[in-house]
């Protein structure tokens, strides 16, 4: 691979550290020992690090009795090379040839796991992505940050939340002030678990939370494992246009609606929603498709999947094992693509027989590792569905057994009822409830609070059909 070395660029730069050392700091966390190609210079810059770390003198002398190697022909060579003035240029094409030696190396180790008979394609080719993601994402890879450099990124943090007039809102916004408040919003490399029995409303209150995201031009990705793509966007386009789910389902339209209806689709078909509705999806898909994905588009800011336990299994392992397998495996995937992720989960049917149903941590389905892994495990929780449930129970069962009816009457569905989401699981801060709004019609959430202004678009009727659709 000596077409891959450049032994004249990397004497060049360490003679210029040589020459001036105080220029070492400005340029020692932007490369690797690693990075040098010629075994000898990787030592030589290896020691420059340690010395530099132990506050010692970066001088031949002292680098003499950090290497064991024999370097005094080499270190003759870089004294006798002149200093350079354009140092970045220089690291770039260290750093350049250096990720080319990587790859290099990559094509060897493909070519030979292909060939072992005892390695499933699948982990080769999951192996293979990892390598490359890590390649590509840390190319400029940092061993230590001194404090001085982290002070001075925190407090352009905070000078950039102070100027946004937000005291509580680190992460991205969920859509809901009161969540906002409890968990800062939802933070990178965090696993956010969203429960619940069916027809709670689970995925669109999750469609709901990217909804933020998607405004300020960042892209969400959305793996759909029971619900088509299409299906999906009807319900995006219900609650954004404020036409009932119902009607858009049966193109129940008249002209006003539908042009305003063209008009918002064509509006927000520039968002950067990214909808996976491949069904059996794996974990391992699932990460393969995401790497890709955020390498195609570093705005990539939230991920969904809808649901964790439709989530196929690897090698069939016992059911729990594998659902431990896939929570762990998205929370690693939170924190190496540095996303939240939302991912939903059924509720085990226990509850149902409870007299108060409220979801509990117990009451998570299939596995305690979802718990573990969880930064945030959120519940909902609707009051309203439960009693029009109970008193169908009631009339069916007095059919049933030849009884009385009873005298209540089964209670009509509220345009607008309200929703408990429950904090069930908080690592980093407080547990408790958030009230919310349930419009049925529409199938969004809108929070309780007053300085609400969450989806306010203008609601259009047909008072006149101007053609027929």
């Amino acid at each position: 691979m000596q077409e891959l070395l450049n032994l004249a660029i990397e004497r060049s730069l360490l003679s210029a550290i040589l020459y001036d050392p105080s220029i070492f700091g400005d340029y020692e966390e932007r490369l690797e020992s690693s990075d040098f190609g010629y075994k000898n210079h990787s030592e030589i810059f290896r020691a420059m690090k340690e010395l530099y770390r132990l506050d010692l003198p970066i001088t031949g002398e002292f680098i003499r009795k950090k290497v064991s190697l024999n370097i005094d022909d080499d270190m003759s060579e870089i004294f006798a090379t002149a200093p350079i003035a354009d140092i970045e240029a220089y690291i770039k094409e260290i750093k350049d040839l250096s990720l080319k030696r990587k790859l290099h190396h990559l094509a060897n180790v493909i070519k030979d796991r292909s060939l072992a008979k005892d390695i499933a394609s699948i982990d080769i080719i999951n192996d293979i992505e990892s390598e490359i993601f890590s390649i590509q994402s840390n190319s400029q890879n940092r061993e230590f940050r001194k404090f001085g450099d982290v002070v001075s990124s925190m407090l352009s943090e905070v000078a950039n939340l102070k100027e946004r007039g937000n005291s509580f809102q680190i992460g991205i916004d969920t859509g809901f002030s009161e969540l906002n408040k409890m968990t800062t919003g939802f933070n990178k490399g965090e696993l956010i678990i969203l429960a619940a029995r069916p027809a709670m409303g689970k995925t669109a209150l999750a469609l709901n939370m990217a909804i933020p995201t998607l405004k300020k031009s960042k892209g969400v990705a959305f793996f759909s494992l029971e619900m088509g793509a299409e299906q999906l966007a009807l319900r995006v386009m219900s609650f954004m246009c404020k036409i009932p789910l119902q009607k858009l389902r049966i193109g129940d339209l008249g002209a006003k609606q539908w042009q305003f209806f063209h008009d918002k689709c064509n509006e927000f078909s520039s968002w950067k929603f990214y909808i996976d509705d491949t069904g059996g999806l794996n974990i391992t898909h699932l990460r393969s498709k995401l790497r890709k994905l955020k390498l195609r588009d570093p705005s990539l800011s939230l991920v969904i999947v809808d649901y964790l336990q439709i989530m196929s299994g690897i090698n069939n392992k016992d059911r729990h094992l594998e659902v431990a397998e896939i929570s762990r495996g998205l929370k690693i995937l939170a924190r190496e693509l540095e996303v939240p992720i939302i991912a939903l989960s059924q509720l085990n049917r226990s509850l149902e027989t409870r007299g108060d149903r409220r979801p509990t941590l117990s009451d998570l389905r299939e596995s305690g590792s979802i718990e573990q892994d969880a930064d945030i495990i959120l519940f909902i929780y609707r009051d309203a569905y439960y009693k029009r449930k109970d008193a169908k129970e009631n009339i069916e069962r007095a059919k049933k057994e030849g009884k009385q009816l009873p005298k209540e009457e089964i209670p009509m569905e509220q345009e607008i009822e309200e929703v408990e989401l429950i904090i069930g699981k908080h690592r980093n801060g407080p547990i408790g409830t958030v009230k919310l709004q349930m419009h049925t019609i529409y199938t969004y959430f809108t929070s309780i609070a007053k300085d609400e202004i969450e989806y306010q678009d203008t609601k259009i009727e047909d008072e006149v059909d101007l053609m027929p659709i």
